[in-house]
């Protein structure tokens, strides 16, 4: 099994901040955001035997440079073909590109969205239902609610109403951008693309998805941070760095 580390995007919410700095190498708690999720996957060994870090050419010399001062191994950088905003390749063909080089299941997560929780019984789960899966979580409030993806699931765990950006949140209940998709799923992500729908949010295609095949949801135990403005970016500054400073 492979991860995919989302790192593409270039997080215009945050300009100035990110105008020429990818967000996952903001500084949380004193190092780069994407250290929080490396962390995550390193502990899934064997199990994940290659990390690959989807980013554009714009920004890949800064994600290589940090990489060169890690210690990390069986990590590597994959490069779309965007310099610019305009010319961004979006989160759902750059890993369908990746997919269709790979045939192996893939643990997918955004190189911004920082958590607490271990990724052991996610894969455990995944391996349980042999079918796509994806993180969930409870925004703290509606208006975070509506800047996500709300999602309804049945008493097996199977999604049954997923709403990508919904203009009235009905829940809280909200899903992450953490997936594990079986190896298959290169064939969806083909038809996706080939009715020319988003390409731009991960969500979209589980919206999608939902609809044509089971998917299933995992709840996570704790807090997830999803680094889309910068007020949760100040907020998981402040829960980290208070963690830090305990461990001291």
């Amino acid at each position: 099994m492979i991860a995919i580390v989302l790192a593409g995007g270039y997080a215009k919410r945050l300009w100035p901040l990110t105008l020429n700095k990818p967000k996952p190498l903001l500084p949380v708690a004193g190092k780069p955001m994407i250290d929080y999720v490396i962390e995550k996957l390193i502990p899934l060994s064997p199990s994940i035997n290659r990390i690959i870090i989807s980013t554009n050419l714009s920004f890949q010399p800064q994600f290589q440079a940090w990489l060169e001062s890690t210690t990390y191994r069986g990590v590597e950088l994959m490069p779309d073909d965007s310099r610019r905003e305009e010319e961004k390749l979006g989160a759902v063909k750059a890993l369908a590109n990746i997919l269709t080089k790979i045939s192996e299941d893939a643990l997918v997560a955004a190189g911004d969205d920082l958590f607490t929780d271990d990724l052991k019984s996610f894969l455990h789960f995944f391996n349980e239902k042999h079918a796509s899966i994806i993180a969930l979580y409870h925004a703290k409030n509606i208006d975070e609610a509506r800047r996500g993806a709300t999602v309804t699931i049945d008493d097996d765990g199977r999604i049954v109403e997923f709403i990508e950006k919904p203009t009235h949140p009905k829940t809280t209940l909200s899903g992450a951008c953490i997936y594990a998709f079986p190896k298959k799923i290169r064939n969806k992500l083909k038809e996706y693309l080939e009715l020319g729908l988003p390409i731009d949010e991960p969500g979209r295609f589980i919206e999608w998805l939902h609809k044509q095949e089971p998917v299933y949801g995992y709840m996570l135990k704790h807090y997830l941070w999803d680094i889309g403005t910068m007020e949760s970016y100040k907020a998981a500054d402040r829960f980290f760095s208070a963690k830090l400073l305990h461990k001291k």
